[in-house]
């Protein structure tokens, strides 16, 4: 079985964020758990409650102004809901650089409004269900039952997250697990609308109820004015590391936060994949620089693409002519450069392949916008082995089967255009993969099983050697 695993996450709220650790569903004693950094105590009455009374005991989450003072906290610390959990003696001698969470684990409670009034893209509807996701989490972790065995009357279906639980039961809440195509169309449209009036309708609720969770002192050990604005938390983000060569500055290898939080609780109604997918990139660039880079590719129609196989990591483009997925390569061979520099160079050149005769490829050729892809378009095939060969060995039930979809995604767009028909066999609707695949399209949460991960083994080691047939590595024009 998957070791356990504690990731660290941020959270915005109110126009102030905080650090704390997570710790995804694992199993104890044959019984699944999850929980976040923070403890069970008792809060004083609110003065300023009409009918003033402490609430007893609480569960809260404990969060931190910065990965530092987060770290400094684990080292000493083990009061706390996850002092058990099998790898916080690891965690507890992490630096800031391992406690710094990615971008995929930073949660703006405060955007939500933001996003519902754009109209809905695959970026937009993908961090909307992620902060649902981890929202929910929160408030199965922090619902603790009160003590009161006089009342047997009570409701076992109370909660103290009633908005909570309203919003992520709702079906358009339930369909953004389902991605972008939900979304389209005319009907996609009216859910997307639909789930705008329910984010109206709820949204401060429930950040008031998640909020008397919410532990803004760091566990009694700083001030809430400590805590950074989402302003200067952004800025220290999105400031440039110095660096004399400045054709190399996206090349350093990142540090890998640590692998996958408050009052630990049974994780009866939690998802069960649990598996966090690292990836094996290179390629370092701030959120903003990314987002930015993505206007002008977005705009020409042309996206940077990134690929991790067993023989490396590398960049290259991939449009959409006709629904046909086309790259940049030549007769079916796709050209893959170190970084985003070297793939800029050779864009700029006059050598000939098969993106030559797109309308806008001449903007893309004289642009100084580097070519960094957006998450979404980086497609790592070698974690995925690892994932599989993990759940071949016994790890079934932490994985879930949307783990399987991006990767996928790549692959089915390079076998296309690189004309491989033994990949596509393996997932067509007969293959075992192929069938695994089509369950993660209409049930993505559900748990892949140890039982089937020998055949996806086998069928996806032969898909990675047929990709990397296709796939060219050019290093000829550094310099």
């Amino acid at each position: 079985m998957a070791r356990p695993s504690i990731v660290p996450i941020a959270l915005t709220l109110d126009d102030r964020t905080g650090y704390t650790l997570w710790a995804p569903p694992w199993e104890e004693d044959g019984e699944e758990w999850q929980a976040f950094l923070g403890s069970t105590v008792d809060l004083p009455a609110d003065i300023n409650d009409d009918d003033p009374e402490a609430p007893g005991p609480t569960a809260v989450v404990h969060l931190f102004p910065s990965p530092a003072a987060l770290a400094a906290f684990c080292r000493v610390n083990t009061d706390h809901d996850l002092a058990d959990h099998p790898v916080w003696p690891v965690v507890s001698t992490l630096g800031p650089e391992d406690l710094t969470p990615d971008e995929d684990h930073r949660f703006d409670l405060d955007g939500v409004y933001d996003v519902v009034a754009e109209n809905p893209d695959r970026w937009a509807v993908d961090e909307l269900a992620a902060t649902l996701d981890i929202v929910g989490r929160l408030a199965e972790c922090c619902d603790t039952p009160a003590e009161d065995d006089d009342d047997e009357d009570d409701d076992d279906d109370e909660t103290a997250f009633e908005s909570v639980a309203e919003l992520v039961s709702r079906p358009e809440a339930a369909a953004l697990g389902l991605g972008i195509d939900a979304f389209l169309g005319r009907d996609g449209e009216e859910a997307w609308a639909r789930l705008g009036t329910a984010i109206d309708e709820l949204w401060e609720d429930v950040l008031e109820e998640l909020d008397d969770h919410l532990d803004w002192t760091g566990a009694g050990t700083v001030s809430l004015e400590a805590y950074p604005s989402a302003a200067e938390e952004a800025e220290s983000r999105v400031a440039e590391p110095e660096d004399d060569d400045e054709d190399e500055d996206l090349d350093g290898t990142p540090a890998r936060p640590a692998a996958g939080s408050t009052a630990a609780a049974p994780a009866e109604a939690a998802t069960a994949g649990i598996r966090t997918i690292r990836s094996g990139s290179e390629l370092t660039a701030t959120p903003a620089a990314v987002a930015a880079a993505q206007e002008f590719w977005e705009a020409v129609g042309i996206l940077p693409v990134e690929l991790v196989v067993p023989d490396g990591a590398g960049l290259t483009l991939r449009c959409y002519v006709e629904d046909r997925a086309r790259f940049l390569g030549r007769e079916g061979q796709v050209f893959l450069f170190p970084t985003p520099v070297d793939l800029a160079r050779f864009c700029a050149g006059d050598e000939a392949h098969d993106l030559t005769e797109i309308a806008s490829w001449a903007e893309v050729a004289d642009t100084d916008t580097l070519p960094l892809p957006a998450d979404q378009d980086r497609y790592d095939l070698v974690e995925i082995s690892e994932v599989l060969g993990e759940v071949a060995q016994g790890a079934g039930g932490l994985v879930e089967l949307r783990a399987l979809l991006q990767p996928v995604e790549g692959v089915l767009d390079l076998a296309e255009y690189a004309d491989l028909p033994r990949v596509q066999q393996q997932l067509g609707a007969d293959a075992p993969l192929g069938r695994a695949v089509a369950r993660a399209d209409s049930d993505p949460r559900a748990p892949l099983a140890a039982e089937e991960a020998p055949a996806l083994v086998s069928a996806w080691q032969q898909i990675v050697e047929d990709i990397g047939t296709a796939l060219v590595f050019r290093s000829d024009l550094r310099r």
